[in-house]
């Protein structure tokens, strides 16, 4: 074939492209993300508002609508979904498509919002309509913990949020960082509605005093310019916002015209709890808060995994006495018992072609064809999976894992060739030519038939097609490396390395024939009598083809 033989004359020049093969390949496995499976979620955006004492209705009407009506025909933008519970709250969900760019869609639906603040009601604007990304890879769980109980989940994630969740979240390759069991801390207030009655208030008269009354406002200067005749500026300071339970119970709700006060504790019962009871995590049938951590697109999981559990041994350190830690959940370990496995695989298949290239051609320099040209196509693989956006992923490593066979026997196919035409007379150069001109049609029909196997999954749609795209292409792609390999790199070595049968031994193939001389002898021997055996059966049943 004209192909190899313009290699097999110009062995430097297929160095030099396996040379680049492998050095792109190397680049792109320190760049390639790293995640337990592919991206097969589209990313959402979650926008979160606060309409107190609203029923779903109304917040559907006057919050949903008019945000859904801004955010519609965002860029990328698949489909969008809300829900409205009896608490106040909105869950606006934005789903973009696979491979848009969640940061720049948050941006893009933060604005549209900002486009319909005006239309939302006072309420729901000062309480603040929040944006944030949703990450579906989810990397590993923190579980906080008081082992001998002497926290509960309230004071746990009180001190999560103000210890653990910002350290975490400023790590390289964060996504986003959550807390679940417990709630943060409240004023809770129980009013007691015959009491309302009785002095003729009702509930939105309360929630009017309260914040009336809890507020942080600035206070001012005294003696600030232009006031005349003053030598000294103070600022003031007022008191702000309430933080105990006998200050909330000291609001005044109403004031009669005989000058009757009537305060908070008069009417409702007030104490300090969770803002909200609805999530609760437990550990051994105690306590606990669970932290998930999810990494940002494009990020490498076990980087983000080794990061997240060096940062909580820092931080454990300042842990108040009868607090712990523990990660139950941590997918990465799979991914890196898949990264091993790969490497184990390539090693031993490595492994077993030279020794049986050894075993049946009994020459060293054969045997280093493959252990060079196998490590080419594995590798060069991963510069391809950088350039498609994949990552390596439980899936990807799978199809590689599989696809070490297919290169191995490729690399088999040629240098086996090449050395039984040397036999027959040939010099190595002119056996190589000779070899390629018998195998190199095989080598690319094998390599099409694979190709047409495993192509079309890149094209299968739906979450399937998703799952399974980044597993076949990997297949199809080490292939065809392989495949170009064999057809270049193998057959340059082969016409270089190889000598011929009659030619003088090397130290190192003088060295073999004393250590392993006598069984050789003795493989051959037994191997040339197999196959005589088995020609004889092979002879017996073309006669007899009844058998």
């Amino acid at each position: 074939m004209k192909l190899s033989n313009f290699f097999i004359d110009r062995p430097i020049f297929a160095g030099v492209i396996s040379a680049f093969i492998t050095i792109a390949g190397l680049l792109a496995l320190f760049k390639l993300p790293i995640s337990e499976y592919p991206e097969v979620v589209p990313p959402q955006v979650i926008v979160h508002a606060s309409y107190p004492g609203a029923n779903p209705k109304v917040i559907a009407d006057t919050v949903a609508a008019p945000l859904e009506q801004a955010i519609v025909g965002v860029e990328d933008m698949l489909y969008m979904s809300s829900t409205s519970t009896m608490d106040g709250a909105l869950t606006l969900t934005v789903t973009f498509k696979i491979g848009a760019d969640i940061d720049r869609a948050q941006v893009q639906v933060q604005n549209r919002v900002s486009q319909a603040l005006p239309r939302l009601p006072e309420e729901v604007r000062s309480l603040g309509v929040n944006t944030v990304k949703a990450s579906s890879n989810l990397t590993l769980v923190v579980n906080l913990t008081s082992p001998n109980g002497r926290y509960d989940s309230l004071y746990l994630r009180n001190y999560a949020v103000l210890n653990i969740r910002d350290v975490l979240a400023r790590l390289p390759g964060m996504g986003d960082v959550q807390v679940f069991g417990g709630g943060d801390y409240s004023m809770r207030v129980w009013l007691d509605p015959q009491k309302l009655a009785a002095r003729n208030l009702t509930a939105g008269d309360v929630v009017a005093a309260i914040r009336e009354q809890n507020v942080q406002v600035a206070a001012g200067q005294l003696g600030a310019p232009p006031s005349p005749g003053t030598q000294f500026q103070i600022a003031l300071n007022a008191a702000g916002r309430l933080t105990d339970e006998q200050q909330f119970r000291d609001i005044i709700v109403k004031t009669g015209d005989d000058g009757q006060v009537v305060r908070l504790g008069d009417i409702a019962r007030v104490e300090l709890g969770a803002q909200a009871y609805g999530v609760r995590s437990l550990l051994d049938n105690k306590p606990s808060l669970a932290i998930p951590v999810f990494q940002s697109p494009g990020a490498n999981a076990l980087e983000l995994s080794g990061r997240v559990r060096k940062t909580m041994e820092e931080l454990k350190k300042n842990f108040p006495e009868g607090m712990d830690y523990g990660i139950l959940y941590d997918p990465t370990q799979f991914v890196q018992q898949s990264i091993d496995a790969v490497l184990h695989t390539l090693l031993e298949a490595i492994a077993l072609v030279v020794l049986v290239v050894i075993l049946f051609l009994q020459t060293w320099r054969a045997s280093l064809i493959p252990l060079i040209a196998v490590p080419v196509s594995v590798v060069g693989t991963f510069a391809v999976l950088l350039a498609f956006g994949f990552s390596i992923n439980t899936l990807s490593l799978f199809g590689l894992v599989l696809a070490i066979g297919i290169v191995v026997d490729d690399a088999i196919v040629v240098v086996e060739n090449v050395e039984r035409h040397i036999a027959e007379g040939l010099s190595p150069l002119e056996a190589t030519k000779a070899a390629m001109s018998e195998v190199s049609r095989p080598i690319i029909a094998i390599t099409l038939v694979l190709v047409a196997v495993f192509g079309p999954v890149a094209f299968v749609s739906g979450l399937t097609g998703e799952f399974y795209r980044q597993f076949a292409l990997t297949i199809a792609i080490s292939t065809v490396i392989s495949a170009f390999n064999s057809l270049t790199l193998s057959p340059a070595l082969a016409a270089v390395l190889l000598k011929p049968h009659g030619a003088r031994p090397d130290l190192l193939m003088r060295a073999m024939n004393r250590l392993l001389g006598r069984f050789f002898k003795r493989f051959n021997t037994g191997f040339a009598r197999a196959g005589d055996g088995y020609s004889r059966a092979l002879g017996i049943t073309m006669r007899h083809g009844a058998v």
